[in-house]
């Protein structure tokens, strides 16, 4: 007997019990080999006091199958709660997401008949890290993360897909443009990751141009790898135009677990009502299926599920007069893609899959060696919320107040410059950022916390700084505009 494979399965919230239901009957008809561990997921267990969504048991479940299929949760609103997507895939590692967005012309109404792109999306830094603080009366701020070693990763990542997959570009969406260090990092080392793949093509596009180029002519693209944010908008951008969200699934890879799920949310309007579309979860079955070996009850699914389109049985979300023939329940459809388990499509493209292990989705990228720069303090920027008056009242308040060390030199509110000639236009705030650089070239830590202790005597309210350092000579810090 063929090895059976353990998954963990949450049936999450709203429309998720309903599609999970849907799915499971799909995957034991089509004779997939599998072991289900069903855990507790989404409200149910936010009201119990976990703040992710999930307890310890379903954690120790995950962290022993390695492979979850998760239904869509409900995160409640108010502080304290975290999104369980977003938790799952820091705290497993689950660097990489990877969501097909396919037309389906002419049996699902789309603008693009000839769309078959596949988006790749940094899972784990960026805005998403979710580190946030209350500065001031005024102000908030959140903490854009970018790594090298993050953006090696999932470059690497997209374009060892884009070649196990026979796909011909890669191209990359990032705001370089605006965020010079983070997003540019970004794109450095997307370029020097592509020097090693000579047979793929590789571009760039700022992202508010490529999303608006991916809505209009998504046939241009082949393979789009980006940052976690804009990940996360241009995918749903890709997959609504395919025809609906409904239809798309999603991989959540990591060096030791995997998470599949549909990429839209729990519906709560229509749960419980029978209509909900289970294809965007079945979907991210089948490359479950495919990323833990059994390719063949992949192919057997992925395949029915064509026909079942092209036979135009389509539930509401994607019913159309003229394309559709039977409006079909959540369950009325799984059992369509059922009863043509063992057919193929006679238009659509069929597919198949191999059953080999592992596939793409485990081939963890290799990293380049990391050198250590040799690294200067040349500054810092002291942070502090202040509403006396202007800024060069503020200037005349804090430049006493400068060390041996560490002399002011400019004062920006919401990163504009007011002091020294700054602009009298500029709306300002009560938080402003005070920069003070050393008077002869470098600094050590102990002139930072001088300053500190000179600005708090003086009843100063500090809320941050930033240490200003070179890294082999080059200025690690961005200008005030």
């Amino acid at each position: 007997m063929r090895d059976i494979t353990p998954i963990t399965v949450a049936r999450g919230d709203g429309i998720g019990p309903e599609i999970t239901d849907a799915v499971l009957y799909v995957m034991n008809a089509a004779g997939a080999r599998l072991k289900v561990e069903e855990v507790p997921a989404g409200e149910m267990v936010y009201r119990r006091g976990y703040a992710g969504g999930l307890d310890e048991s379903g954690w120790g479940s995950i962290r022993r199958t390695r492979v979850f299929l998760k239904g869509p949760i409900t995160t409640p609103q108010g502080y304290g709660n975290k999104s369980l997507n977003v938790t799952a895939r820091t705290t497993l590692g689950l660097f990489a997401n990877v969501r097909p967005c396919v037309s389906y012309h002419p049996y699902v109404r789309t603008r693009h008949p000839r769309m078959d792109v596949v988006i790749i999306r940094e899972n784990e830094e960026d805005l998403y890290a979710g580190i946030e603080h209350r500065q001031t009366d005024d102000v908030i701020q959140s903490v854009k993360l970018i790594s090298r070693p993050g953006s090696e990763r999932i470059v690497r990542y997209a374009f060892d897909y884009a070649r196990s997959n026979h796909r011909q570009k890669v191209t990359a969406f990032v705001k370089d443009n605006v965020m010079k260090m983070t997003d540019g990092l970004f794109l450095k080392v997307f370029y020097e990751v592509a020097t090693e793949y000579p047979e793929i093509k590789a571009d760039h596009l700022i992202v508010d141009i490529g999303a608006a180029r991916l809505a209009d002519q998504p046939e241009r693209f082949d393979v789009i790898v980006t940052l976690n944010l804009y990940g996360d908008i241009v995918s749903d951008i890709a997959a609504q135009i395919t025809g609906s969200v409904g239809l798309a699934g999603s991989a959540n890879i990591g060096d030791t677990c995997a998470m599949f799920e549909a990429i839209h949310g729990s519906a709560p309007m229509i749960a419980g009502q029978g209509i909900a579309n289970p294809s965007g979860l079945l979907m991210a079955a089948v490359m479950m299926l495919v990323h833990i070996g059994q390719g063949d009850a992949a192919a057997l699914i992925h395949n029915a599920w064509l026909k079942a389109i092209e036979d135009g049985v389509h539930t509401a979300d994607i019913f159309s007069r003229g394309l559709s023939r039977v409006r079909a329940g959540t369950m009325a459809f799984a059992q369509a893609v059922v009863e043509r388990l063992g057919q193929m499509p006679v238009t659509l493209p069929s597919v198949g899959y191999a059953t080999s292990h592992p596939a793409y989705y485990d081939r963890v990228p290799r990293l380049s060696p990391r050198s250590i720069a040799h690294k200067e303090i040349v500054g810092v920027d002291v942070f502090l919320q202040w509403s006396g008056g202007t800024p060069a009242d503020l200037a005349g308040l804090i430049g006493p107040l400068a060390t041996e060390a560490l002399d002011l030199s400019s004062i920006s509110n919401r990163s504009q410059r007011v002091w020294p000639e700054g602009n009298a236009d500029v709306f300002c705030t009560d938080h402003w950022r005070c920069r003070f650089v050393a008077r002869h070239g470098t600094a050590k830590h102990a002139d930072i916390v001088d300053l500190l202790g000179r600005l708090a005597e003086a009843g100063i309210d500090f809320t941050q700084t930033e240490n200003l350092c070179n890294f082999d000579g080059k200025a690690g810090y961005s200008t005030p505009g």
